[in-house]
């Protein structure tokens, strides 16, 4: 008589299912298991979060630039823009600039130097027709700032708060521009 698999209706016997639940009990297991290790894997070696970039932190100092209508592309202000830029990695200056529109006069030119003045630029450099002279005229309205003029040294100025550039060579102009940003906002405090 051949040796029976199952029961009446073909059903595995009893041991038969506790075996094929064991397997599958097993399995699961190692899933489990293997996931459990997957993931402290990806954790131990995902790579860290670098620090968060940080903004960088200006000091309460602003250095502001009024140019010609062609702004800093225009190759008199850019030595000069470069410097200021230059300047404000080392003193952590704030740095902008100003363009003047329409004629380049010292009455057009002085609305925007009032503009800068007043809005608390400690130093004011001018480059340009009238930037400069607008600078010349008003300069002595304004003695809560200083100014520079990069100028080829035909601007006669009475104002003590005025500074003349005369350098022509764009690397002395750019040295002379940023010894006299860093010597107006000074050196930052360590942090």
């Amino acid at each position: 008589m051949p040796k029976r698999v199952g029961g009446r209706d073909r059903q595995p016997t009893p041991g038969r299912l506790s075996g094929r639940r064991a397997r599958i009990v097993l399995l699961a297991v190692i899933a489990a298991l293997v996931v459990v290790v997957l993931a402290v894997l990806v954790a131990a070696l995902w790579p860290n979060d670098p620090a968060e970039p940080r903004a960088r932190e200006y000091r309460d100092v602003t250095v502001c630039l009024l140019t010609g209508a062609a702004g800093v592309t225009d190759p008199a202000a850019a030595p000069v823009w470069t410097a200021m830029q230059e300047s404000s990695l080392q003193t952590r200056a704030r740095v902008q600039f100003l363009e003047v529109d329409g004629p380049q006069t010292a009455d057009n030119a002085a609305s925007y130097l009032a503009s800068l003045a007043g809005s608390g630029c400690e130093l004011i450099l001018a480059v340009g027709e009238g930037p400069v002279a607008a600078t010349v005229r008003d300069a002595a309205r304004h003695p809560q700032a200083s100014f520079v003029l990069v100028d080829d040294g035909s601007a006669a100025v009475d104002a003590g708060n005025v500074t003349v550039v005369t350098e022509t060579d764009d690397a002395a102009l750019q040295q002379r521009v940023r010894e006299l940003v860093d010597a107006a906002v000074g050196a930052p405090a360590d942090d």
